[in-house]
C-alpha cells in the first residue's frame, strides 16, 4: 500500500499539473498579440488547431509551445521521482484536466492534444514522438487537425503496446479524453451551424 508520504507527494504534483495545465497559451499569446479572444471565433477551442486557422503560424506556434511545454516541469517530477506507473498517469491526468476544464475559465478549456504531447514527450518519449510524426503526415493529407488527432489519439495505446507496455492504461484514459473532447466539439459545432441555418431561413422567410 503506498505510504502516506507518496500520497501527499502524489496529490501535490497531481495538483501542480492540474493548475499548470489550466495556463491556456491561445488565451495569452492572442492577448499579447492584441487580437481577439479565440474562443470567439472560428471553432470556439482555445487551442492550438483553432489560433492556426484563425490567425495562422505566427500566433499558433507560440500556443503549441506554450500548451505542450507547460505540463512537463510536473510530469519531470513525477518522472524523477521514481512514482509508479499509475500515479505517474494521475499526474499526466492532472495536465489534461487542467487544459480542458481550467476552473478560472469557468472549465471551458481546449482539447488537450498538445498537453497530452508534452506529457507524452517526458512519460514516454518514444510514444510522443511516434504520434506527432503520424499526426504531421495525416494532417498534411488531409488539410484537418481534428482528423489528425483523432486519429493520432486512437493510435497512441497502439504505440504504447509495443513502445511502453507498462503505460498502456495511463495512455488509453489520455487517449480516451481526447477522444472525447473531440467529440463533443464536433457535435457543439453540428449544433450551432443547425442553428446559424434556422436563423437564416427565418430570414429569408
Amino acid at each position: 500500500m503506498p505510504s502516506l508520504s507518496l500520497w501527499f507527494t502524489a496529490v501535490t504534483l497531481l495538483l501542480l499539473g492540474y493548475l499548470s495545465g489550466s495556463w491556456l497559451g491561445a488565451l495569452t499569446v492572442c492577448r499579447l498579440a492584441g487580437v481577439r479572444d479565440p474562443r470567439f471565433a472560428g471553432s470556439h477551442n482555445p487551442g492550438f488547431s483553432n489560433v492556426l486557422r484563425v490567425y495562422g503560424p505566427r500566433l499558433a506556434l507560440p500556443t503549441l509551445f506554450i500548451d505542450a511545454a507547460k505540463g512537463m516541469p510536473a510530469m519531470w517530477l513525477a518522472k524523477t521521482l521514481a512514482l509508479p506507473t499509475w500515479l505517474q498517469g494521475l499526474v499526466g491526468l492532472g495536465v489534461l484536466l487542467g487544459h480542458s476544464y481550467p476552473v478560472w475559465h469557468r472549465l471551458r478549456g481546449g482539447k488537450a492534444v498538445a498537453s497530452a504531447f508534452g506529457v507524452l514527450l517526458i512519460m514516454t518519449p518514444g510514444v510522443a514522438l511516434a504520434c506527432a510524426a503520424w499526426w504531421g503526415l495525416v494532417a498534411a493529407w488531409r488539410r484537418s487537425a481534428a482528423i489528425a488527432s483523432l486519429t493520432s489519439a486512437t493510435l497512441a495505446p497502439l504505440v504504447s503496446h509495443w513502445l511502453a507496455p507498462d503505460f498502456v492504461w495511463v495512455i488509453v484514459a489520455f487517449a480516451l479524453l481526447v477522444l472525447t473532447r473531440h467529440v463533443w466539439n464536433i457535435r457543439r459545432l453540428g449544433r450551432n451551424r443547425k442553428e446559424r441555418g434556422r436563423r437564416q431561413r427565418r430570414k429569408t422567410s
